[in-house]
């Protein structure tokens, strides 16, 4: 069964331009402060659902290719291990790291815990790409 990837790529698109706008300085100096803030909450909320989306592609294409008896009710570190002993992701640390900062976005809201989900994002958009890539050259 073939993945409809397109949900995915508009997410990735939108965490893309969040993150390049947000790191434009020129461009973010032209704000006050709850301006630069909201605008980073919102590259924030993109990587949120990037987030959530990226995982979902990773657990569907693993029920379709290995079994969802394999897949169904395990922890979120040993589906990173199933998509890397698939070749979908390339690192499994690096996944429960998003997978953390995600988490925390949901439980406080911290100058501190934004920062860090801030820089969490910036990493993820490379995985999240080559998770992509990963499922598209699988796809056919």
């Amino acid at each position: 069964m073939l993945l409809q990837l397109s949900s995915l790529e508009k997410a990735i698109a939108s965490l893309t331009g969040a993150l390049s706008k947000t790191e434009d300085e020129e461009f973010m100096n032209l704000f006050d402060e709850i301006t630069v803030n909201c605008l980073r909450a919102g590259a924030i909320q993109n990587f949120e659902f990037t987030y959530e989306l990226s995982w979902k592609f990773i657990k569907r294409w693993l029920d379709y290719n290995i079994g969802a008896t394999y897949v169904d009710g395990v922890p979120r570190i040993e589906l990173f291990r199933l998509a890397a002993e698939s070749q979908l992701i390339t690192d499994v640390e690096h996944w429960m790291t998003y997978h953390r900062a995600r988490n925390k976005t949901s439980h406080t809201y911290d100058a501190d815990v934004a920062e860090s989900v801030y820089c969490a994002a910036r990493d993820f958009l490379t995985d999240a790409k080559l998770l992509l890539a990963a499922l598209a050259a699988r796809n056919a």
